[in-house]
């Protein structure tokens, strides 16, 4: 891994203490030119009664996810990023491994920003896909 990514990782997972990502142990794992991954283990802490990941925590996950993309890819000194609107579609269930969501930058505009945020198995089969909206507000 180059210089660059370990920088970035290590910055993302240096805001995880003491926060939901924690909670669910929400790890940065990839970065590159337009896109960053995070992964999720898929156990109790985030199972649904009958033991099948929860989609609660699978939107958490890739809110997370596209919210630290936001803060990768704009001037984080100039704005504080926050999600305004996230949507999920729930296409295959898991019960235990990692999930992988990987939040890829639709439209970059000057206030709000689109992401699309891939969730899949460990075997790259689609578990959700999700959609973000993030807005930059200005920190002045």
């Amino acid at each position: 891994m180059n210089e660059y990514k370990e920088k970035i990782l290590k910055v993302c997972n240096a805001i995880r203490p003491n926060t939901l990502m924690e909670t669910l142990s929400i790890e940065y794992v990839d970065v590159g030119e337009n896109f960053l991954i995070a992964r999720m283990p898929v156990n109790s802490k985030v199972h649904q009664p009958d033991g099948i990941l929860h989609g609660g925590a699978t939107v958490a996950l890739a809110e997370s996810v596209g919210s630290a993309a936001s803060y990768v890819f704009l001037d984080a000194q100039k704005y504080a990023i926050r999600g305004i609107e996230i949507s999920a579609n729930h296409l295959k269930s898991v019960v235990d491994g990692f999930v992988y969501a990987k939040a890829s930058l639709i439209h970059k505009g000057r206030t709000t920003q689109l992401w699309e945020i891939r969730v899949t198995n460990q075997e790259n089969q689609l578990i959700s896909i999700c959609k973000l909206t993030t807005i930059a507000l200005s920190k002045s």
